[in-house]
């Protein structure tokens, strides 16, 4: 993993191999924390973070569905994570606030509790690589939304993916997909899944997936390039006549399927390079059209 020199915690920064928690942390138990990841890219004038309000956004909407109020407000912790990227000195990378109860208290209910706020960075690059990538469908069931908060990005909610991912790579695959309590495609272990037929572009609607922030403007930009975007439930058995599938997310970014279980998409995808070439236009700040998506760190 590449370091950088300081991390942000609880209002300070501090050097990286001095960032430490106590074993007896809470979260680290029983897993209540909520995170983002979010990337900031290099333009012409400087380090610049994509969509920075929305994620964000997010991250108090997900503290607030387990009851944890994060003692900062948005517009502060935007401005820390501004403030680490100029302390550290680096153009490009990946950003990771963490929220999570700490140490001082155990047992489930995590009243008591302190919150202790993290923000880390560093340099990270495709996180599925250049190439097109092979894909299972995952003996594991994406978590029920009647037992959790389905749209909240939860630390816990992650070893379902972790699962996911650890089957896939047993196999001699790149990733994971997840089906839902109903047998349809939700989502990658970290991707959201998008499909293409008939130049028609199809995604699970939300419900039981995480609707990511990358998901959301790849939508945009496929609709203002003139494609038709579709949300809507998508069956294993709708893939077998499908020309294209692509992830995207915030390390996935956009990233072309190759294949699914024995499916081969008979395209070379044409479409989803297209939208993965676009895409690294607008977060590099290429498109002056979607400049207002792009927050500047220098």
């Amino acid at each position: 993993m590449q370091t950088t020199s300081h991390i942000w915690k609880n209002g300070k920064l501090i050097k990286w191999s001095k960032c430490q928690t106590h074993v007896l942390t809470h979260t680290l138990h029983y897993s209540a924390g909520v995170f983002e990841g979010i990337r900031f890219y290099k333009t012409e004038k400087g380090p610049a973070v994509f969509r920075l309000k929305e994620h964000i956004k997010r991250l108090f909407y997900s503290a607030d569905c387990i009851g944890m109020r994060i003692p900062y407000s948005e517009t502060e912790i935007r401005n820390a994570i501004i403030e680490t990227i100029k302390k550290n000195k680096i153009t490009s990378g990946y950003i990771r606030p963490i929220a999570y109860y700490g140490y001082g208290k155990m047992g489930l209910h995590p009243k008591g509790a302190p919150i202790d706020i993290v923000i880390a960075l560093w340099g990270w690059g495709a996180y599925l690589g250049g190439e097109a990538v092979k894909v299972k469908i995952s003996p594991y069931m994406r978590i029920h939304p009647k037992s959790t908060v389905a749209d909240a990005k939860i630390c816990g909610h992650y070893t379902n993916s972790i699962l996911a991912s650890i089957d896939a790579h047993n196999h001699g695959y790149d990733e994971a997909i997840l089906l839902d309590y109903q047998g349809n495609i939700a989502e990658g272990p970290g991707e959201n899944f998008f499909m293409i037929k008939d130049e028609k572009i199809y995604t699970p609607r939300t419900g039981s997936i995480l609707p990511g922030i990358t998901r959301d403007a790849v939508i945009t930009l496929a609709k203002d390039l003139g494609f038709t975007v579709i949300e809507k439930s998508i069956k294993p058995s709708d893939l077998k006549g499908a020309d294209e599938a692509f992830f995207t997310g915030t390390a996935a970014e956009v990233s072309p399927i190759a294949s699914i279980d024995k499916i081969k998409f008979p395209k070379k995808n044409p479409i989803s390079k297209l939208l993965k070439e676009e895409f690294i236009k607008i977060v590099t700040g290429k498109n002056k059209k979607y400049t207002k998506w792009l927050t500047l760190a220098s």
